[in-house]
């Protein structure tokens, strides 16, 4: 029997149909790919992180059998730490009534910075390993949550130094210029700042689309993560400059003192390179974590190795831990509050001295 050509090429072509439909059905059933975690893909830890690997190592990062990264561990373990460790001085500056002055707002302030940064670690490695199926709003949302965090931690770090440095300044006026309600507004419109740059990737500021134009820290592009880590060099040199000016204040006055009064000249000696020391140990903490990181987001991108941006991601994340001993627990009004609670009691030993604005 003779087939007709007709009907047979027909036939073909609906066979051809019928498995682009297949193809086009199982592609809208698969899940998200999992890249828009703010952290590298932890296919490898040692691998570049490719955009192929990336598109395809979604389910192997985000699905039930996938290993876990123990860097991925370490960075939810230490966003823990830091959420904790900062609560607690939240808890401290709400309930002691008399921690109400514009230094201990902005204490405040670092101290929800760091422990939205705590939360965001945690749950960026939730939605990695444990939401099922992947979204990427969600993801989007905790990569947002994170930028947020950080970028108020880093600018809270700039206030309290610029508070400082007028504390010296400004010695005089300090106290009648610098009211709670202008803080308040201050640290609003800075907390509002924030809030639009952890926004931006929910905007449409992501690389989903092109995997080619991502950071080391994904959603980012490699774009926005050079802005990003070239305002935080910019402001890093601020403190910088601020933290010179209040050496040399702290110095001269010093130097005033020791005029006036010869007798405590060597005390006087001795309380400024207490206070220069200090001040070194501040700056030198905290361009220790922040300021690698910085540069290598400035030159690196997705291709890079992943360990690489996690060895230098985890003493960024560490800064959020130190900032509790440097800034509020040296306080010792925090310190009196924290053995009142405590303990019931303070100290025979504890020094009750006030706290002036000249100490760093």
């Amino acid at each position: 029997m003779l087939h007709n050509p007709a009907a047979a090429a027909a036939a073909m072509e609906e066979q051809l149909r019928q498995q682009q439909l297949r193809v086009l059905l199982n592609a809208s059933s698969r899940p998200l790919p999992s890249s828009s975690s703010i952290w590298p893909s932890n296919s490898s830890a040692s691998e570049p992180v490719t955009a192929a690997a990336a598109a395809g190592g979604g389910e192997a990062a985000g699905g039930g059998g996938g290993a876990v990264s123990p860097w991925d561990i370490a960075l939810c373990a230490t966003g823990t730490a830091v959420a904790c460790e900062n609560a607690l001085v939240l808890a401290v500056l709400f309930y002691t009534p008399s921690l109400r002055a514009p230094m201990f707002l902005l204490i405040g302030s670092l101290a929800l910075a760091d422990l939205l940064a705590g939360l965001g670690l945690v749950v960026n490695f939730t939605v990695q390993y444990l939401l099922q199926p992947p979204n990427a709003a969600v993801a989007l949302s905790a990569a947002g949550l994170l930028l947020t965090a950080f970028s108020a931690s880093v600018c809270s770090l700039l206030a309290i130094t610029i508070d400082r440095y007028l504390s010296l300044y400004n010695a005089l006026t300090y106290h009648t210029e610098r009211t709670l309600s202008f803080t308040c507004a201050m640290l609003l419109l800075m907390w509002l700042l924030c809030l639009g740059v952890g926004l931006l990737p929910l905007l449409g500021w992501n690389c989903l689309r092109d995997q080619a134009t991502c950071s080391v820290l994904r959603p980012v592009t490699k774009d926005n993560a050079a802005v990003l880590a070239v305002t935080f060099l910019l402001l890093f040199a601020l403190m910088l400059q601020l933290y010179l000016q209040i050496c040399r204040i702290a110095f001269r006055h010093a130097q005033q003192i020791a005029v006036q009064h010869q007798f405590i000249a060597t005390a006087q000696a001795t309380s400024t390179r207490k206070g220069l020391s200090t001040l070194s140990f501040i700056l030198g903490t905290f361009a220790l974590c922040w300021i690698p990181f910085a540069i290598y987001s400035l030159v690196a991108d997705s291709s890079y190795p992943a360990v690489y941006t996690y060895s230098l991601a985890l003493p960024a994340t560490c800064n959020s831990l130190i900032n509790p001993v440097i800034y509020a627990f040296r306080n010792p009004d925090i310190q009196k509050s924290l053995w009142l609670a405590c303990c019931g009691c303070i100290p025979s030993t504890f020094s009750s001295r006030p706290r002036t604005s000249s100490d760093v």
